[in-house]
């Protein structure tokens, strides 16, 4: 397929996730899109009929804009499955693998799903090709569900145009790079991981999913399919070094690629080196290091919105930090929504194609979050730098990032305070040099209760989705509080000294 090819596909404006796959197999049929461990394998063409087959049973099941709960296991399977509820006229509620089963009733609650798809499979067996449902590329085509600041999680709308837009970013890749495919571990029911095979897909560039990341079958992958893209969070880069990357033979990929959470500078230039050095056209000459691109999004931006990359060779850098993705423009605001002089920290607000419609049946929440010209509030403060540069600076939301995954604070003390003895719970994030940051509490019992620390852990383990229960918990007499009886949660710190910051497990 040629860019032009690409380009004029991506820029069709009746795209939408339900014709996507069949739109790119005039020019793509009979070429590889996707492989996973076990030998499953498949062209674009076989995808697009898949598809088709999946969305006649659906529409005999499901009424034009109804939710879909889609919970089958992680893998391109879950990623087809979204695409035909989208063809058949419904909106897809992807069920994330790390949810734990209380999260996933409520998800299934919250969104109104009536329908559920557990097996890809069983929709395609003995159904007929339908065609696509007529659908505004502008409605809701996904769900995606993120914590939120109430306790419980949000389910940001994203249109057929904001997922598909990320055909329009892949299409512009150079031909010279898609030679060989992509090996990644991304979950697809994360924004980041679908987004990723979106872009991917309308690359041409074949991908290779691993069901479940496991940092030896990573490496193993690489080695294997020599591919010349690999797509994680930094969580994954950094089991993977731990797993003996260095001893590896990964001179394949030519680009690395993160997002979800904050990458140290050190992990991106390790990985550089590991990979292949650029080559200098016309010469067959190499040189520098492999490229490391290291991306921020969200899920109410419909993935990443602006990357930072780290170049085979050093560059001078004027603006420095990242630069906002084609088609996204940002602003840093004060608190009354008036731009900070450059330089000066506010929260970063960015409006493009990307960002969510609002989040399904909260008014209030989405007024907070969507400006009415259309701007995300993202709860991220930063500074503006030269040439149109953002440079983080924290975040104003109490958020934790474990692993690529976002933890609200207030969802994991609510989850503890449901356990019979507790009266309080305070929850922060402490540094990991493995997840980025690892969650924490202090609680404090009510009078006469009893309950170890182990106890808590294993109640929240019923509550909570993995990454999301703390992994130390301190029990105290009371917690430091402000002097408006606020919990001040940098007086809990001391509690934590222990804490090394080696890796949590």
């Amino acid at each position: 397929m040629s860019a032009r090819d690409r380009r004029t596909l991506a820029r069709s404006d009746d795209l939408t996730t339900g014709n996507l796959l069949e739109r790119f197999v005039a020019v793509r049929g009979s070429c590889r899109l996707a492989t996973e461990p076990g030998g499953f394998s498949v062209t674009y063409a076989e995808a697009a009929d898949l598809v088709a087959r999946a969305t006649g049973t659906l529409r005999d099941r499901i009424e034009p804009g109804q939710r879909v709960i889609v919970a089958t296991p992680n893998g391109y399977r879950l990623f087809l499955a979204c695409l035909a509820v989208g063809r058949a006229g419904g909106v897809a509620v992807p069920i994330n693998p790390k949810m734990a089963a209380d999260e996933i009733d409520f998800v299934e609650a919250d969104s109104g799903s009536t329908t559920r798809v557990d097996d890809f499979d069983e929709l395609v067996a003995g159904a007929a090709p339908a065609p696509a449902a007529e659908v505004d590329p502008a409605a809701v085509a996904v769900l995606f569900y993120t914590s939120g600041t109430t306790g419980r999680p949000k389910g940001a709308e994203l249109s057929h145009r904001a997922l598909v837009g990320r055909a329009g970013a892949g299409a512009f890749a150079p031909e010279r790079l898609l030679r060989r495919g992509c090996v990644t571990g991304m979950p697809v029911a994360h924004i980041a991981g679908f987004t990723t095979v979106v872009q991917l897909l309308s690359m041409g560039l074949p991908v290779h999913l691993l069901p479940k990341f496991r940092p030896t079958d990573a490496l193993d992958a690489i080695e294997r399919e020599k591919p010349m893209m690999f797509v994680g969070v930094p969580m994954m880069y950094r089991m993977m070094l731990e797993a003996g990357a260095e001893q590896r033979d990964l001179s394949s990929v030519r680009i690395w690629s993160s997002g979800a959470d904050a990458l140290p500078d050190e992990l991106a230039h390790t990985f550089q080196r590991l990979g292949a050095a650029a080559r200098v056209p016309f010469t067959g000459r190499t040189v520098g290091k492999s490229t490391f691109i290291d991306g921020y999004g969200m899920v109410e931006l419909g993935g990443g919105a602006a990357i930072r990359v780290h170049t085979p060779v050093k560059l001078p850098v004027v603006g420095g930090g990242l630069k906002p993705m084609f088609g996204n423009s940002f602003k840093v605001l004060d608190d009354a929504g008036a731009e900070v002089p450059k330089g000066e920290v506010g929260e970063l607000a960015v409006k493009g194609p990307g960002v969510m419609r609002g989040y399904h049946g909260r008014d209030e929440a989405t007024s907070e979050a969507l400006t009415a010209d259309g701007w995300l509030r993202t709860g991220d403060l930063a500074r503006a730098r030269p040439l149109g540069y953002v440079q983080l600076a924290g975040r104003k939301k109490d958020v934790i990032k474990v692993g690529g995954y976002s933890v609200f604070a207030v969802e994991v003390e609510r989850a503890l305070e449901e356990h019979p003895a507790v009266a309080e719970a305070a929850v922060l994030g402490l540094p990991d040099a493995r997840k980025g940051e690892v969650v924490v509490a202090a609680v404090r019992l009510l009078p006469d209760a009893t309950a170890t620390p182990e106890d808590l852990v294993a109640f929240g383990k019923e509550k909570l989705s993995d990454y999301k229960v703390p992994r130390r918990i301190v029990v105290v007499d009371e917690l430091p509080r402000t002097g408006t009886d606020k919990v001040q949660k940098r007086g809990l710190l001391p509690l934590f000294d222990g804490h090394d910051g080696g890796g949590a497990p």
